[in-house]
Parts: structure tokens; sequence; C-alpha cells
């Protein structure tokens, strides 16, 4: 699969969907936990000195933008898959991948059969690194949603065990991994909780559609409610074909108006969504877009994300009304 916004299907399977819970928006300030609270990465314990620089790799520039950010001076942060049509699922590691996964002192990815290719890496040249397993973190593994960025909870237990990490590892600096740790929850994602928090409180319970499920993260902290089948979702995430049972009942809510907003991959047009879109935008039912991967490349993890939610507050706005805060950005309502 190539992230471009032509049609054509993806040539690949990709993931099963996994029913989550609510999610919801954590509102206490991240602390730095005990090494237990991290059993799920593994890291060995150092007596590293204070002011150390640690060599960080993480598979996808989404969570590097979060350990960049969190690390600040004391890190060095390699993101391999950095480029917005790049696909996680298929990648084909570089030499050079290889040389930085080797020396690095903490490698996170995603897991969740997101990216094995990170897995392949590791096993090739186990080394005596941190290993920080998204999918370990949280709990889930091979065959549930793996865009747990998306989800803000899931978020904050990742960022948890991240600064556990670097605090092992770097005991000397813990005090400023605590305190970065803190500052990236106050104030680098103020106006995405915020925004978060002021969806959920003007338009929870909105029935909306979506393409596939990567929105089947967010949705349900914004408190929206996705009409759209999830065999429907899943077909459009695998690059599988929607049967005609989907597809009719998806069409039809679009046509008898069910839906007050279409969210949709502009990663991942296929003709099928393609002509959903334009009956949406025929019939006068405000779409907005997200995308799977940093869009642009250059933006942080939460001006990207904020971006989307402004498009989908927007889109929300146009449909049943409600103040819009702030300026929309990033994702566009149709």
């Amino acid at each position: 699969m190539s992230f471009i916004a032509t049609p054509g299907p993806r040539p690949v399977a990709r993931w099963v969907v996994g029913v989550g819970g609510r999610m919801a928006v954590a509102a206490a300030l991240l602390v730095v936990v005990t090494s237990a609270c991290s059993a799920a990465s593994t890291a060995p314990p150092t007596s590293g000195a204070a002011g150390r620089v640690m060599s960080v790799v993480a598979a996808e520039n989404d969570w590097g933008s979060i350990a960049s950010q969190i690390g600040g001076t004391h890190v060095r942060v390699t993101s391999i898959i950095n480029d917005p049509n790049a696909d996680p699922h298929v990648y084909e590691p570089t030499p050079a991948d290889g040389r930085a996964v080797a020396s690095a002192g903490l490698v996170w990815y995603n897991g969740i059969g997101y990216d094995t290719w990170m897995a392949k890496l590791l096993a090739a040249d186990p080394g005596k690194r941190a290993v920080l397993k998204v999918g370990t973190v949280i709990g889930v593994g091979d065959g549930a949603n793996p865009h747990r960025w998306y989800n803000p909870g899931d978020v904050q237990r990742v960022i948890t065990a991240y600064v556990a990490d670097l605090s092992r590892l770097d005991p000397g600096d813990a005090g400023y991994f605590a305190a970065q740790g803190r500052q990236f929850n106050e104030v680098a994602l103020k106006d995405y909780n915020g925004l978060v928090a002021g969806i959920r409180a003007t338009y929870a319970g909105t029935p909306v559609g979506a393409s596939e499920s990567i929105f089947s993260m967010l949705a349900p902290a914004l408190g929206l409610k996705v009409l759209t089948p999830e065999a429907f979702l899943r077909a459009i995430s695998n690059g599988t074909d929607v049967s005609a049972g989907d597809k009719a009942i998806t069409d039809g809510q679009i046509r008898n108006r069910l839906i007050k907003v279409y969210v949709y991959n502009s990663q991942n047009t296929t003709p099928d969504i393609q002509a959903q879109v334009a009956q949406c935008r025929a019939l006068g039912i405000p779409t907005a877009t997200i995308t799977e991967t940093l869009t642009p490349a250059s933006a942080s993890y939460q001006e990207w994300q904020s971006g989307q939610l402004r498009g989908i507050e927007a889109a929300l706005a146009g449909a049943v009304g409600g103040a819009v805060a702030g300026a929309v950005g990033g994702a566009a309502a149709g």
C-alpha cells in the first residue's frame, strides 16, 4: 500500500479491528513510575551520569515526535519512517536502519502487527538496549487496532512507560525527564486536550460515518457515535473487498442523512471512499479528513492531531451547530 490520495485498493491485508471501550483523555499529570509500571518494555538499568545524550530510535515519526519532545536535550531521536507516503506495514528496512537500531540505547516501536519489520531488526541484533513496544505496554496483541497514537488514554500510558525507561537508563537525569513529561502534558498537549474535551462536551452522541478504523481509536474520546458497520471499516483498512451488504448499509446511511459528518483517511481514498465523499458533499453532509501518519512530516504530534481535531470540530459545527474554538486548520471540512 502506498499512502496516496488517488483511487485504488491497498494491495496487502493489514489488521483486524479490536473493539475498545470508551477512551478518556488523561487529566492527571504524568508521573515517573517504578520499573514495574514499565515492565512491558525491556530496559536494562544503568548508572549513567547526568547530562548524557541517549540515542533513541522510533519506528514511526508520530511516536518519534513525542519521544523527542519528552527526551529533550538528553536524547537524540531518529524516526525511521518519516515520509507520509511510506506504509509502516510493508516498509523494507535499509542497512542504515539496521545500524541505527544496533547503536540505539532505546528502541520504540508500535507492535500489534503494525511494524513487524522492527521486530526482525531487533532479533537480528539483540544487543543490550531498552525496547518500548506499545502493544505490550497497553496489553494488546496482533489483530487489535494498532493505531494507538489516536487513543488519548493509550498515549498517556505509553508516555509514562517512556519516562520510566529513560529514568532507568539515565537515573542522573530522572528529575529532568519527569519535568519534561509534565511539560508535555500541561503545555504541549494543552490545545489538543482542550479540543478533545470541547468536542465531547458539545457534540457527544452525534452520529457520524467513517471510512476506516483509524477513527475508531479517536471517536470514543470525542463522544461521537460511529454508525458505519465495523466490517466496512475493517475491509477498507485491510485493503479487502467490502461486502455488498455493508456497502449498502453505509451508502444508505449517507443517502438518508443518518450521519451528520463523514470522517475519512485522505491517505487511502479507494473508489468506494471517493464515491461516498462525493455523495456526502452532494447532500451537504460535511466531511473531515484524518491521516495515518504525521502530515506534514515536519509537524509535531500535537500540531498534527490538533489540526485534525479542528477540522472535525468545524465539520460538526457545520452539521449540527455550535461554536468552533480557534481557527480551523489541518483536516478540512467539506
